[in-house]
C-alpha cells in the first residue's frame, strides 16, 4: 500500500511538472536569435517530465519550494532501484538568471543519470534554482533586449544570500562597500531557503553549484582568505576533475583567492561546506562567450558573456568533470 501511494504521489508530481512546463513560452526557431543553441525552460522541463514518467523507479521528482511569483523549484533524485544507497551527491544550476549554460549542463547530466543511474549512489540534480530570474531573461531575449540579469524575481543575488561568512572581514571593505555587499539577511529568499531545507534533510557528501564563466573549480572559502580544514580533500577531488577534462581543463582554486581584494560573502559554496559539511565546489563553466573575432559586439552582449556559441563542447567538458564529482568514475 505504501509503495502504491508513493507511485501515485510521484505521478501527481510528474503531472504537475509537465503541466507547469507546458505553461511556459515555446519560441519558434529563430524567434530569439541571441539564444541560438540553447533551450528555453518549457521544453527542458517537459522533456524531463516525460523521462521521469518513463523511469518512475529510477527518478523521483520533488517540488522543493516556490519562488516569490509562485514558480516551482524542481529537484530530481536519481538512484538505481533496489540497491542500497551508500553515498549521495548534489548538483544545482541556474542560480544566476543569464547563466543558461549551467542549466544545459545540469540537464544533460540528469538525462545521463536517468539512463544510467550510479549503482549505490543517490544523485540530486536541481536544473534551475532561480526560475523567476531565468524566465525574465527569456522574456528579454524574445524581445531582443540586451538586459543584464543576475538576481531572482525581486533582483536579489542568491549567490550572496546564505548564512556562512556574511560578516565583513577585509579592512578595505569600508572603502569599497558595494564590492562586499550581501542580501538583506541570511536565507532571505525562498530559493535559498528551499535549498537549505533540502541540505538539512538529505546527507550529501559532495556538491557542485554550476555558474559561468571563468573555467575554475572553486572551493571554499569564498568569504575568508584562510584555507578550509578539508582543503586537501577539495584539492584532490578538484585535481581528479581536471584530469577527467584533459586538455584545456579548468583549474582548482580557492574562491577567496581569485584576487587579493575579492571576497564573496554569504555564498552557497561556503554554506554547503561550513553549515552542512559537504565537500563543495562552485564551478565556473566555460571561459566565456566573448568572440575575439568580433570583440566589440560580443563584449556588449550580456547573454554572450556567459553562454558561448555552439555550447555542446562546453557541456561535454563540464560533464567529464561532474561524472567524477558524482561518483569518481565515468557514466557509460
Amino acid at each position: 500500500m505504501l509503495m502504491l501511494w508513493s507511485i501515485l504521489a510521484l505521478a501527481a508530481t510528474t503531472d504537475e511538472l509537465a503541466s507547469w512546463a507546458r505553461s511556459l513560452d515555446r519560441p519558434e526557431p529563430g524567434e530569439a536569435p541571441r539564444a541560438a543553441g540553447y533551450r528555453f525552460a518549457g521544453p527542458v522541463f517537459e522533456d524531463l517530465a516525460r523521462r521521469a514518467e518513463e523511469r518512475p523507479g529510477v527518478v523521483e521528482v520533488e517540488r522543493i519550494g516556490a519562488t516569490t511569483s509562485g514558480h516551482p523549484i524542481w529537484a530530481f533524485h536519481v538512484q538505481e532501484p533496489g540497491v542500497e544507497v551508500e553515498d549521495s551527491a548534489l548538483v544545482f544550476a541556474g542560480i544566476h538568471a543569464l547563466e543558461w549554460i549551467s542549466v544545459e549542463v545540469a540537464t544533460e547530466l540528469l538525462v545521463e543519470l536517468i539512463d544510467h543511474p550510479v549503482r549505490g549512489q543517490r544523485v540530486t540534480v536541481i536544473p534551475m534554482l532561480n526560475p523567476d530570474g531565468r524566465l525574465k531573461s527569456e522574456v528579454d531575449l524574445l524581445a531582443d533586449d540586451n538586459v543584464y540579469r543576475r538576481g531572482n524575481g525581486p533582483n536579489v543575488d542568491l549567490n550572496r544570500d546564505f548564512a556562512v561568512h556574511r560578516a565583513v572581514e577585509p579592512v578595505w571593505a569600508d572603502i569599497l562597500p558595494a564590492r562586499y555587499a550581501t542580501s538583506p539577511s541570511s536565507l532571505s529568499q525562498p530559493e535559498s531557503r528551499a535549498l537549505d531545507a533540502l541540505l538539512s534533510r538529505e546527507s550529501y557528501t559532495r556538491a557542485a553549484s554550476l555558474h559561468a564563466f571563468g573555467g575554475y573549480f572553486y572551493a571554499p572559502w569564498s568569504g575568508r582568505w584562510r584555507r578550509p580544514e578539508a582543503w586537501a580533500e577539495h584539492l584532490e577531488l578538484g585535481r581528479s576533475m581536471e584530469a577527467a577534462q584533459g586538455e584545456h581543463a579548468y583549474r582548482t582554486r580557492q574562491l577567496a583567492r581569485w584576487g587579493f581584494f575579492f571576497r564573496a560573502r554569504g555564498s552557497e559554496v561556503d554554506h554547503l561546506y561550513g553549515e552542512h559539511g559537504i565537500t563543495s565546489f562552485l564551478i565556473e563553466l566555460t571561459r566565456s562567450g566573448w568572440d575575439p573575432r568580433r570583440p566589440f559586439r560580443s563584449t556588449r552582449e550580456y547573454f554572450r558573456w556567459y553562454n558561448p556559441v555552439r555550447p555542446q563542447r562546453h557541456v561535454d567538458r563540464a560533464l567529464a568533470a561532474l561524472r567524477v564529482l558524482v561518483r569518481r568514475a565515468s557514466i557509460p
